[in-house]
């Protein structure tokens, strides 16, 4: 996490978020801290209640992984805040973190040296249509492309689709990063190919970094040249 990510923590009077993410901070909070846990499609529910705790007149901070205007809840605390009339009105502070994007590439080396796209594979907000769309394009535009929600234990078809749509447009010897808990306990990382990554683990704590035309693989490193002659 960030330094500032750290220190609004270690402020704040309550802290709100979804079980798995109070779990990492467990070692941060003290017992004078409100500490509500709750469980996954209670996005907008966190909200609505970290509101009304800070119309109390309490500093909240409401947790997400990695960094919160990236998947998220900075966006949607936003919304409710406006829906209920009060953008202006009261503080409202999006903590830059740490994105797994950048979090599994400094595992890997530097697979995201030149320009890349996020993609996530999760269709329950998005339509599968236009995720597949997405990833379609990106493949050629040449993009390195970076999956988040890659594979669940009730969603394990997406990610066999998407190396069937970027074996399309990329070479099956395409260097594939996939990192497990990336500076987290229990970290894993594995370096693939196009041809062979599904085969590996990969769960919703794994990102997946499909590299572009110029990427390499050397000694446990996945490398994107920028250009520089070296």
């Amino acid at each position: 996490m960030s330094h500032r990510a750290y220190q609004v923590v270690k402020e704040a009077e309550v802290i709100i978020g979804y079980k798995t993410y109070i779990k990492l901070i467990t070692q941060l909070v003290s017992d004078n801290q409100e500490i509500i846990s709750s469980g996954m499609t209670k996005e907008i529910d966190r909200c609505n209640l970290a509101l009304q705790k800070a119309l109390a007149g309490q500093n909240v901070c409401l947790v997400s992984s990695g960094d919160p205007g990236v998947y998220g809840m900075a966006g949607i605390m936003l919304e409710v805040v406006k829906g209920n009339g009060l953008l202006g009105q009261i503080e409202v502070e999006t903590v830059p973190g740490i994105t797994a994007a950048n979090a599994a590439a400094a595992v890997l080396g530097a697979p995201l040296m030149h320009d890349y796209v996020v993609i996530s594979l999760s269709d329950l907000l998005t339509p599968w249509e236009t995720i597949a769309k997405r990833v379609e394009l990106a493949a050629q535009g040449d993009f390195v492309i970076v999956l988040y929600n890659p594979k669940s234990k009730g969603r394990v078809k997406q990610i066999e689709l998407v190396r069937e749509i970027l074996l399309q447009e990329k070479p099956e010897n395409t260097p594939v990063g996939i990192v497990t808990n990336a500076k987290r306990e229990g970290e894993t990382f594995v370096i693939s190919d196009l041809k062979n990554f599904t085969s590996e683990e990969i769960n919703m704590f794994s990102v997946v970094i499909i590299g572009n035309s110029q990427t390499f693989s050397f000694e446990n490193h996945m490398i994107t040249p920028r250009g520089y002659k070296v």
